[in-house]
């Protein structure tokens, strides 16, 4: 049912489609007496005025809270500077719609520019994604000539400061932004004046760049986010910004495109979502939408959730003689494997061992493998593919496999001062992967940990004996990658372990399928291990196998509880018995060893990393303290964090109903009862609060 209408027929026609398709979430797309046309379910409202400009609303208990007021939302940029930015309403269409996301409502409107750019914004709403919005954005030449367009922008709003200003130092907004930086800035910002990312999907810097295609604003009623539903990485930005106490974000893209008379041009499918609380609900739904389209991460394995020790303690000088000296200490602390780090291979791109080190070469090797299986742990081998040093053996006899630039030159990765090889090049791919079964195959080891800031993001491969139909083939090209090593290891073992840490930037979300673990990747303090884990049980799922990453990276460097509570993995590079290190050294003294040892028992007891994360329950940048839920074995395992914290504590998402039982379970003491009616604690602690709370 597809038809033409005025305003009048169209408002007709919508009534009787929800009166002929009732839903869980009843849609709209009706001409309301101000002449605005309204799309809007139990959750989310947008109104478009004759401009087609939209504003868009946070519905809560049946009312609007205006987020923003009316932006030119989707827009044209043209060359000369005279944007196609108000389109005077024409036409709207409304049909119900059942696909892979369920049934929904389709909503289509068009509009005409002063210069003769027509604009058609198509709409989906589904009754499994109430406040989220589908929007597909398509612009026709109506002229007799040729129109140059130099890019284009959707989902671009202003964020309407709150009604009533938080005092101190409070900000008005938080964002999420899936930029990659160099300097590993957070993901979650405050926005204070002045605050700006651009947040390119692209490289930022040499090998820095990629993330996920979403970022989101909130206040602290509610927020809103943006973002792109493409199959694969786009070259696009997603910048966020502070605006007179307000704050912007959008979804914008530099395309030069000429625009024929009668030519048409499609952007990318691009995703509107309101929610209350943090941002953490419109990550989850941008999962699970993508779940809807076959992108989603594998169900782990039990040995995905084994706590870690690894050699990076030692650093590069590492030696196996180190590494079998601290095996049985990792083993009696209740740790379940051991990652061989960087520095036993020849050179970046040769991995061969190295001679120095193992001087009868794979047979030293395999016997250090024999000694960790021996020992009661797993074996895991670092790796970082994608990469070769100038003077490597690879890159000698196969400077084919070079990722180059538009003027020819090697694209440097610069931690291991090595250069770029591309993943869409299929000799690459074939090396990696003789590589992956040589590993996991012929050497025994039961996982990978693969390493890198390059891994997030690659640039455009202008290499011409590639014969790439794009350069932008390299870049769409690296989940495929990743997918050719995952499934290698799994054909050679389902229970291979492929870890994925691309040291300290965003992730990309479509490597998620081709991984089976993540860590925090190189956390710059115990925030970072809080926020990322948030941020990665939201876009891989409640249950995903999150390693808080070396606690030795935490604040002081022993802080388990920011992993432990939030439902992470433990791990650990601690060097026993000794540390040849001058220097920054992890040795485990005797003090340690206690703390370590009751922290990996902690972890081991309560298995809270197969727990059911809870993201929705507390703002992570509005309420303090800092708190999180993770729901585990039909019991609320509670973690609060602040510097000092004396005051009430609300335990929210516990069933309606009864009383609960609460113990602080890492101290080991009872905290007494609390009614579901008005789950309220008085307490004092410093750093953190770890609480069971279960069923009286």
């Amino acid at each position: 049912m597809k038809q033409p209408s005025s305003r009048r027929a169209f408002l007709k026609m919508t009534t009787s489609l929800a009166l002929a398709a009732p839903m869980a979430t009843p849609m709209q797309a009706l001409a309301s007496p101000g002449e605005a046309v309204v799309f809007a379910d139990d959750r989310l409202r947008i109104e478009f005025d004759n401009q087609m400009r939209s504003r868009i609303a946070l519905v809560t208990e049946g009312k609007p809270l205006w987020l923003t007021g009316f932006d030119a939302g989707e827009t044209l940029s043209l060359v000369g500077g005279h944007d196609a930015i108000l389109f005077a309403l024409r036409d709207t269409t409304s049909q119900a719609i059942n696909d892979r996301h369920g049934p929904g409502r389709q909503v289509r409107l068009a509009g005409l520019s002063g210069q003769g750019i027509e604009k058609t914004l198509t709409l989906h709403q589904y009754a499994r994604y109430p406040g989220v919005a589908f929007m597909q954005v398509s612009y026709r030449n109506t002229t007799a000539k040729a129109v140059a367009a130099t890019g284009w922008r959707n989902g671009a709003h202003r964020l309407l400061p709150p009604g009533l200003q938080p005092g101190g130092s409070v900000p008005a907004f938080w964002s999420y932004s899936g930029g990659t930086y160099a300097d590993r800035r957070d993901w979650l910002q405050p926005v204070k004046a002045g605050f700006a990312q651009d947040n390119y999907l692209g490289m930022s810097s040499s090998d820095y760049g990629g993330g996920p295609p979403i970022a989101d604003l909130w206040r602290r009623e509610g927020g809103l986010a943006v973002g792109h539903l493409a199959p694969v990485p786009e070259l696009v930005s997603l910048p966020v910004s502070e605006d007179k106490g307000g704050a912007r974000l959008a979804l914008t893209a530099e395309r030069d495109v000429v625009l024929a008379p009668g030519g048409t041009f499609d952007t990318l499918e691009t995703l509107l979502a309101v929610h209350a609380g943090d941002y953490f609900p419109a990550l989850d739904a941008y999962r699970r939408i993508a779940a809807d389209r076959g992108v989603r991460p594998p169900q782990p394995s039990a040995a995905s959730f084994e706590p870690i020790w690894c050699a990076w303690g030692y650093e590069r000088s590492c030696t196996p003689e180190l590494i079998e000296a601290t095996l049985p200490k990792a083993k009696e602390l209740g740790l379940d494997w051991a990652v061989i780090d960087d520095g036993w291979q020849k050179a970046i791109g040769d991995w061969v061992v190295d001679p120095a080190k193992y001087p009868g070469r794979e047979a030293d090797f395999l016997k250090l493998v024999g000694g960790i299986r021996q020992g009661g742990l797993k074996p895991r081998l670092w790796y970082a593919p994608l990469a070769a040093a100038p003077g490597s053996d690879l890159l000698h006899d196969h400077t084919d496999m070079l990722l180059l630039s538009k003027e020819g030159a090697p694209q440097l990765v610069t931690w291991w001062n090595s250069f770029y090889l591309c993943p869409a090049y299929e000799p690459t791919r074939a090396h990696t992967v003789a590589l992956v079964r040589k590993f996991l195959g012929d050497w025994g080891f039961k996982g990978l940990k693969i390493d890198g800031q390059h891994l997030n993001g690659v640039a455009p491969c202008y290499n011409p004996s590639h014969n790439h139909a794009r350069p932008e083939e390299s870049v769409e090209a690296l989940p495929g990658f990743f997918r050719a090593i995952y499934e290698a290891a799994m054909a050679i073992d389902k229970d291979n372990i492929v870890e994925l840490c691309p040291c300290g930037t965003a992730y990309s979300v479509y490597d998620f399928p081709y991984v089976n673990q993540v860590p925090a990747s190189d956390p710059e303090s115990s925030w970072q291990v809080r926020l990322k884990g948030k941020t990665l049980k939201a876009l891989m799922g409640p249950s995903a196998p999150f390693a808080g990453d070396h606690v030795e990276l935490s604040d002081g460097g022993d802080d388990f509880a920011s992993t432990v509570g939030i439902g992470g993995i433990v791990s650990t590079k601690f060097t026993w018995p000794v540390d040849p290190k001058p220097k920054d050294s992890f040795l485990l003294t005797p003090e340690r060893e206690a703390h370590w040892k009751k922290w990996i028992g902690l972890y081991r007891d309560k298995r809270l990393a197969e727990g059911l994360y809870r993201g929705d329950v507390y703002d992570i940048g509005f309420d303090k303290p800092e708190g999180h839920l993770v729901e585990s074995g039909g019991r609320y395992y509670y973690a609060f964090y602040a510097p000092r914290w004396s005051g009430p504590l609300t335990l929210r998402g516990l069933p309606a109903g009864g009383r609960f039982q609460v113990r602080d379970y890492v101290e080991e003491r009872d905290l007494g009862l609390v009614p579901s009616a008005h789950p309220v604690l008085t307490v004092s602690f410093e750093k953190s609060l770890l609480l069971e709370v279960s069923p009286a």
